[in-house]
């Protein structure tokens, strides 16, 4: 499920100086002052330990002091440690700079809602015990907000889900144009097109990395050169109805020289099929030898692929 990061416009970050002021003159600190200091980390709506200090007026070290020395009122629901991921995520959504997160020796601790509510006991001060209430109530707050846009969070997930799916398709062109393996599903050549029909059906045999099978009745030693444009470790096998004497001289002649190219006998087709890696089906409205000289239709047919290397296996061992 793709990350939904809600961008929701808040206060300044959590004025010290002005928090002092408002506890000495008996104010009380409002949700939305508090609200900015809630993160949601795991899945779960918390509140770092040295923002929480601030609050309680008090330093850090002796917050988490006092947790230690009640630990067993303080379970991992409570309060945890972040992780140098989840703390360098931290920094990153506040800046470096951010005096609450900044030049501690160890990873900062966070505390749940329930946390919150269990340190106004362990402190107890007055302080802490406005500012916690505070704080549990601007939880509840945050709490009741999600569930009521629950839906509209949802369909926000399903938008950058779907971006995501759009995101991988481009990323899949851009690899086929930069491996020079992005062939049309279907086109037509015209007479007279024969570099560009040759062109074609070269970038399409280079783009092979296992195997190339050529379905063709009428194979010359231009086809052979053809084949002879893949990469040296792809087999290349031709089915042909007819092997007469030049056909069996040109051959011999290929395979002194270049990377073997196997012939077999077919008697059963009578289309041109062009079958690479066993994954990609192209049907060629022509033979390769007379490529561009009339008019010719080409088109992928990878639905039937399975079927027609079916027949072809079958074809091999009733041999």
């Amino acid at each position: 499920m793709a990350k939904v990061v809600l961008r929701v416009k808040v206060p300044p970050v959590f004025n010290l100086t002005y928090y002092k002021k408002v506890v000495d003159n008996n104010q009380s600190i409002t949700q939305r002052e508090i609200r900015p200091l809630i993160q949601t980390i795991r899945g779960i709506q918390v509140i770092v330990d040295s923002d929480l200090a601030e609050l309680y007026q008090v330093e850090t070290k002796v917050l988490n002091k006092a947790v230690k020395r009640n630990l067993e009122r303080f379970p991992d629901s409570f309060w945890f440690q972040l992780t140098e991921l989840e703390d360098a995520d931290l920094r990153f959504q506040f800046g470096t700079s951010r005096k609450s997160h900044g030049g501690r020796r160890y990873l900062p601790y966070v505390f749940t809602e329930q946390g919150v509510a269990m340190l106004s006991g362990v402190l107890r001060s007055k302080i802490a015990i406005k500012v916690s209430i505070e704080i549990i109530n601007t939880f509840v707050e945050m709490r009741k907000m999600l569930f009521s846009n629950a839906a509209l969070f949802s369909r926000i997930g399903m938008i950058e889900l779907k971006q995501v799916e759009q995101d991988d398709k481009f990323e899949k062109v851009f690899k086929a144009l930069e491996g020079g393996k992005l062939q049309n599903e279907r086109g037509v050549f015209f007479d007279g097109q024969i570099f560009d029909a040759y062109s074609f059906v070269s970038d399409i045999i280079r783009s092979s990395l296992k195997s190339i099978i050529l379905i063709d009745n009428y194979v010359d030693d231009t086809v052979l050169s053809l084949l002879g444009k893949r990469q040296g470790n792809v087999t290349a096998t031709i089915f042909t109805k007819t092997i007469n004497n030049q056909l069996n001289l040109d051959l011999q002649k290929y395979n002194s020289q270049y990377p073997e190219i196997r012939i077999e006998l077919l008697k059963n087709a009578h289309d041109r099929f062009l079958i690479i890696d066993e994954t990609e089906l192209y049907h060629v409205g022509a033979s390769l030898k007379d490529l561009g000289k009339k008019w010719f239709a080409f088109s992928k047919m990878n639905s039937e692929l399975g079927k027609l290397l079916g027949l072809l296996n079958l074809q091999t061992e009733t041999k």
